[in-house]
């Protein structure tokens, strides 16, 4: 603790810095408030909300000078005099909230500035033999939530810890790593080697901050992928395709393996990278600088799980009842029936704030193959953990104007400008975000996306250490595992 005060200096380095910033993190809240939301889910309500303020100030600007409204008048005056009469109590406790944002906004990336990062590539050996529940088990090991006391929070900016489990394939060769804090590296470490004691694991140079985005002299496009349903509803897991059960290598169903066999069939000159963000989920309170009531998750799959069985939450019993008083036991369909036992299945595990983004870059010997690989790479993370029943993932926001923009601005020959214009901007920000793997604070917090929940299962079904049944041949295995030494070696 003296030793980060005595690095950032004292009151007058901080208040310097908050100063310098304040305008800048000041603009980023305004764009939060006016921009779309990236989610096309929340979209709908966005345009409500502007539409009725766009309409009622017009309506207004007419019908007053009219005297239309001048029956209201009385109520409207009563309104603001009743407004201005609670200034005193509103404003400051609007004008606190705003001032304690920005503020934790500030420490917060002041904090993590000095903690930094280190890069972990996973190496892999040709044979494993273990299913993804050990990387399931690994997953729940590193539910690490953290603690802290108020003055950490609201003086050293601390935070709760998060990891990033990258896949990123480079001409076709193709790599896993895991980024983290550098104090978490030794547990990290020990954990993976505790479920795959065969891997080995070398600190990586970072591939992301070498990669050099020079538009048009080469492309890039990037995307987030959001969750199709509440995510209280799992996607499909490694359960479903029978991971969990001991079985011949040669009979096993990976979901992984046809992601992996694509990443390993792009050609020279593409880069496809694939983030997976994770944040141990537990509800945050005002010791960690929630100054309002956090979403509980597990009391929304209950909730659920009460909807589907048409139940009431305290009694467990039909709400609904016959002549006489006694309930209506209501009779739910084979679906109804899988949909509830798979939430409850979930809300058993240990959780984690998620968000998955991917990119993709092309030089120009590649140009060619641009729109065939995108179209392609989001067939196969999408369609292997997809199911109608339950969840799956959808394409969220990315670094292109929408195609509606696109077929607007057409007929006035402004496509192909916006285009070049909006798309090099936008993938800059996305390269930006994802070398700092930011997303749960600043400077990229919730940016373009809200993180969803997914289980250790759910994370060990897409990120997991594939056996032999994925035989890409570009998928580089180092050549032997490691073995201990016999026990009857003389001495």
């Amino acid at each position: 603790m003296a030793t980060y005060a005595h690095k950032h200096g004292g009151v007058l380095h901080r208040l310097k810095h908050y100063g310098e910033e304040l305008v800048e993190i000041f603009s980023e809240l305004l764009v939060e408030v006016f921009a779309p939301p990236g989610n096309k889910h929340h979209r709908p309500a966005w345009y409500f909300l502007w539409g009725s303020i766009i309409v009622g100030m017009g309506a207004s600007w007419y019908a007053f000078p009219q005297g239309i409204f001048s029956v209201f008048t009385p109520f409207i005056k009563n309104a603001t005099v009743f407004v201005m009469r609670l200034l005193p109590f509103w404003l400051p406790l609007l004008l606190g909230k705003i001032w304690i944002e920005i503020w934790l906004k500030y420490i917060r990336l002041d904090f993590i500035r000095t903690q930094g990062g280190v890069l972990l590539e996973i190496r892999i050996p040709k044979e494993i033999e273990k299913t993804p529940k050990a990387m399931e088990l690994f997953f729940m090991a590193m539910y690490e939530t953290g603690s802290v006391e108020y003055n950490e929070t609201y003086w050293d900016g601390k935070i709760r810890p998060w990891f990033s489990y990258e896949f990123a394939s480079f001409g076709g060769e193709i790599h896993f790593y895991v980024w983290t804090l550098p104090k978490y590296r030794n547990v990290l470490e020990a954990q993976v080697y505790a479920q795959y004691p065969t891997v080995e694991i070398v600190e990586a140079e970072d591939y992301a901050k070498k990669k050099i985005f020079n538009p048009p002299q080469n492309f890039m496009w990037g995307t987030h992928f959001v969750l199709s349903r509440p995510d209280v509803y799992p996607i499909m897991t490694y359960v479903d395709y029978g991971l969990d059960k001991e079985t011949e290598e040669e009979y096993k169903v990976d979901p992984l393996s046809t992601l992996l066999e694509y990443l390993g069939s792009i050609k020279k000159g593409e880069e496809i990278w694939i983030q997976i963000l994770a944040q141990a989920y537990r509800p945050f309170k005002l010791v960690e600088g929630k100054l309002f009531k956090d979403r509980d998750w597990v009391a929304d799959g209950k909730a659920e799980v009460n909807k589907i069985m048409k139940r009431d939450a305290k009694t467990k019993s039909s709400r609904s009842q016959t002549e006489t008083g006694f309930p209506i036991i209501p009779t739910l369909t084979e679906w109804e029936k899988k949909q509830a036992e798979a939430i409850e299945r979930s809300l058993d595990k240990r959780a984690f704030r998620c968000m998955i983004r991917s990119c993709y870059h092309a030089e120009p010997e590649a140009f060619e193959y641009r729109g065939p690989t995108v179209s392609g790479l989001l067939g196969t993370i999408r369609k292997p953990f997809n199911s109608n029943l339950l969840n799956g993932f959808s394409l969220g926001w990315y670094t292109d104007i929408s195609d509606m923009t696109k077929d607007l601005l057409f007929p006035f020959g402004l496509k192909n400008w916006a285009i070049g214009k909006f798309q090099p901007e936008y993938s800059k920000k996305m390269l930006d975000a994802y070398r700092r793997r930011s997303f749960f604070y600043a400077p990229f917090r919730n940016w373009m996306a809200k993180p969803f929940i997914l289980t250790t299962e759910e994370l060990a079904t897409i990120f997991h250490f594939p056996g032999k049944v994925v035989t890409t041949p570009s998928f580089e295995r180092i050549p032997s595992k490691k073995v201990g030494p016999p026990p009857n070696l003389p001495i």
